[in-house]
């Protein structure tokens, strides 16, 4: 691996807000998008949930009426031998005979009322179910209209900033590459650490950016001499001079300007 170049401070510091400037535009690509790639994922978990509890609630109905055929099955099968068993009947020796046979028939009519009973109960479930079925389907019709018009959104932007934003990572890593390690990861520390990752702030109206805490002269002064690498000490962020800054803005904004 080759080694970097050894710079100047003011050539660190140039090349730190560059970064900065660069990574904050990956921001604000990304808060254009917000939360709608959040959104699209949460509706399509939503439908896809929905889709399962139709599936499952179809097959559910499939069981139920399997359930009715066995118990109609089960009632025809019940008044053969009622007849079968009333036929025999005519023919018995004894009331020993008789009776055994009456008892019989009895419990065949029991069976059948209470398959009859339990036809009853499952075809209330399948009302219930249905009324389930119905309004899931008119949830889902809602659901899928609501991601698709939410994915419209997401592709319409996705469009108009995908490119600008890999253009912009790729420069971003191509940038970290002529900063010393030490300085990057301490960039990249103090990014993480505070408000809209601005790790890299010019002093404006005598203190840090978007601090109220006043940085007193001396430290200006040595700020604008681009001599050290100072940080602000109430948030930790690296300091640089405003005239340094407008100079590195108006640089970076013409290559935005290239890269959209």
């Amino acid at each position: 691996m080759a080694k970097k170049t050894e710079s100047t401070v003011e050539e660190k510091l140039r090349a730190l807000f560059d970064l900065q400037l660069i990574d904050s535009r990956v921001d604000e690509i990304r808060n254009v998008r917000g939360e709608l790639p959040l959104e699209v994922q949460d509706l399509e978990d939503e439908v896809a949930g929905m889709n399962t509890r139709l599936e499952k609630l179809n097959t559910d109905l499939g069981v139920i009426e399997e359930n009715i055929k066995d118990k109609k099955n089960l009632i025809e099968e019940a008044k053969a031998l009622i007849k079968k068993y009333t036929s025999q009947q005519d023919n018995v020796r004894n009331n020993r005979e008789y009776n055994s046979l009456s008892k019989e028939i009895e419990y065949q009519e029991l069976e059948i009322q209470l398959a009859e009973k339990h036809i009853k109960e499952f075809k209330a479930q399948i009302e219930q179910k249905n009324e389930v079925i119905d309004t899931t389907k008119d949830r889902l019709k809602e659901r899928e209209a609501h991601l698709k018009h939410k994915q419209g959104e997401l592709n319409e932007i996705l469009a108009e900033t995908e490119k600008e934003e890999e253009a912009l990572l790729k420069e971003s890593a191509k940038y970290e590459k002529n900063i010393e390690d030490r300085l990057v990861n301490a960039y990249k520390r103090i990014r993480t650490n505070v408000k809209n990752g601005l790790a890299v702030v010019p002093v404006e109206r005598g203190a840090s950016g978007g601090s109220f805490f006043t940085i007193p002269p001396q430290v200006q002064m040595e700020i604008a001499s681009r001599k050290k690498i100072i940080t602000d000490e109430h948030s930790g962020r690296i300091l640089v001079d405003p005239a340094l800054a407008e100079e590195e803005r108006e640089k970076m904004n013409k290559l935005f300007a290239k890269l959209k």
